[in-house]
Order: structure tokens, then C-alpha cells, then sequence
């Protein structure tokens, strides 16, 4: 008897461990892969204007590329093709919007950021429509990062905040520790600086931001909006019956990104001679798919 109670125990125990092992193995079983888009700030790539075309800068401006530490978009969506109208493509973010400061506006408050490399959203596959997509795009909302400015002949570093969204409704944010309290609507190209304490903050004129569209004449964007166009070098094929996480990062290149209007001609941005910011945008976007 006591062999058949100690039998019975072994086999109880051995199910046991089995059915632990499936439920483990389910659960493994059961992890989705998942449409993973992660961030890329690069100095080096080429600088496009609003036509998707290589960039020079402007007689009488300077410029000088940004270390960017975060980023926040708005709306990202893929199209099938060249001659794919914009909001007509596979949507697969949308960001929080509001109409609390008037017209309506990206709601800044509740924005989602990601740094160089960082992921800035991850959702399942089996939420894309299958297809093949040649082109990305993406509406961009806020970018932060440092640049040099002279001030008191002095050269110094600080943090600047780009409000590129075609609207921002804006609470209060913070640079450094130095609170913005804002409580309002702003139009794209508004801007905040912070340095050692100093803070100012701006508008820049109204179309001046640059936004790449290489799609200009088949696929167009609203005016004022900030709608990155980019082109997959090979597609971006969903086929539905992926088995591991399909990565697309977003290379955006700040080439020379920040520009102003130039007093002394030096290359050097300095408000106090009356150097006027007038482009923050983003000068191309190149996605790259990996597994």
C-alpha cells in the first residue's frame, strides 16, 4: 500500500510539472510579435529642403546641427505607394489631440517622447493590414536638444524646445528645470530656450519650418503641418505570418537642422545682436527595417 500511495504521489507530481511546462510553453507560445519603431538622430545624413531635394543654406543664415535628446510625434502612417493620398494609407499612431486652447491641437501634456535609438512605440502586428508599403510618414510634434549660442562674447551651451506640430496646446513644460507656463494654443515654429538659468522663447515665421515631402507633386501635406515623408529603400512588407518583431527605425537627419538669420557673420547664433531663429525642421527622413 505504501508503494502504491508513493507511486500515485510520483505520477501526481510528474503531471503537474507537465502541466506547468504547457502552460509555460503556451504562454511563450502565445507572445505576438509586435511592429516596433524606434528613433535615430543623425548629423551626417544629407539635408533636404521641402521638396525632398539636397539642401544648401540660404545666403545671409547660419546654422548648425542639434544634439537632440528627445523627440515626440503626433501620427504615423504607411503607404502603399507614391500616389497614396495622406490619412488614405495605414494609420498605426494617432496622438492625443484637444480642443481645450481653441482650434484643435496636438495635446501636448499627454505626448509620448523617445530619445536617439530609444523605442517610441511598439504595437502588435496583427493590428497592420498585411500589404507591401513603400513610404512612412510621420507628423512631428516637439524636439529638444542643445545647441551653442554666443552671449556676452561668451560661448556657451543650452537647451533648446521646438514646438514643430501644425498646433500644440500647451499647459506648462519644463527645460532644466526652468517652467514654461504657457496655458495656450501655439502654432508651429514656437520655441523655448534655456540656459544657465536664462530662458527666452519665440516664434519662428509662419512656413518657415522645413518639412521634407519628396512626394510633393503626387502626395501632398496640409500647409503648416509637419508631415515627414521617407522612402524604404527594399518596401516594408507585412505579411501577416511574421514570427518575431519587425523593427522599422526612423532616421531623421539634423544636418544643420537649426537655422537663423545671421547679424555677424561669424556661424555663430547670437540673440543678442538681433539673430533671428527661422527654420527648426527636420531636414529628411530615411526609415531602415530590421529583425
Amino acid at each position: 500500500m505504501k508503494h502504491l500511495k508513493l507511486s500515485i504521489l510520483l505520477i501526481c507530481g510528474f503531471m503537474m510539472s507537465c502541466g506547468e511546462d504547457n502552460d509555460d510553453t503556451q504562454q511563450q507560445n502565445s507572445t505576438e510579435p509586435n511592429l516596433v519603431i524606434k528613433l535615430k538622430f543623425d548629423p551626417n545624413q544629407v539635408r533636404l529642403d521641402n521638396f525632398g531635394q539636397p539642401a544648401t543654406i540660404p545666403a545671409g543664415n547660419a546654422a548648425q546641427s542639434p544634439s537632440i535628446n528627445r523627440m515626440s510625434a503626433n501620427y504615423i502612417e504607411l503607404a502603399p505607394t507614391a500616389t497614396t493620398p495622406l490619412e488614405t494609407g495605414e494609420i498605426i499612431y494617432v496622438g492625443s489631440e484637444t480642443t481645450a486652447g481653441g482650434a484643435q491641437a496636438i495635446n501636448f501634456q499627454n505626448a509620448i517622447f523617445a530619445g536617439n535609438t530609444d523605442t517610441f512605440l511598439s504595437i502588435p502586428l496583427s493590428e497592420v493590414a498585411s500589404g507591401n508599403y513603400e513610404w512612412i510618414r510621420v507628423s512631428l510634434a516637439y524636439q529638444e536638444g542643445d545647441i551653442d549660442i554666443v552671449v556676452n562674447g561668451q560661448d556657451i551651451s543650452g537647451t533648446l524646445g521646438s514646438f514643430v506640430g501644425y498646433n500644440s496646446y500647451i499647459t506648462s513644460f519644463d527645460l532644466n528645470g526652468s517652467t514654461f507656463d504657457i496655458n495656450a494654443n501655439k502654432l508651429q515654429g514656437f520655441w523655448a530656450f534655456e540656459a544657465l538659468g536664462f530662458t527666452t522663447q519665440g516664434q519662428a515665421p509662419e512656413g518657415a519650418t522645413t518639412v521634407p515631402n519628396p512626394l510633393f507633386n503626387s502626395s501632398p501635406i496640409p500647409a503648416g503641418s509637419c508631415v515627414v515623408t521617407g522612402e524604404f529603400e527594399n518596401g516594408l512588407n507585412i505579411t501577416g505570418n511574421e514570427t518575431q518583431d519587425v523593427i522599422v527605425t526612423l532616421s531623421f537627419s539634423i544636418n544643420n537642422s537649426f537655422e537663423w538669420t545671421e547679424v555677424n557673420a561669424d556661424g555663430k547664433y547670437e540673440p543678442e545682436a538681433g539673430e533671428q531663429v527661422v527654420d527648426m525642421g527636420l531636414r529628411g527622413l530615411i526609415p531602415i527595417v530590421s529583425n
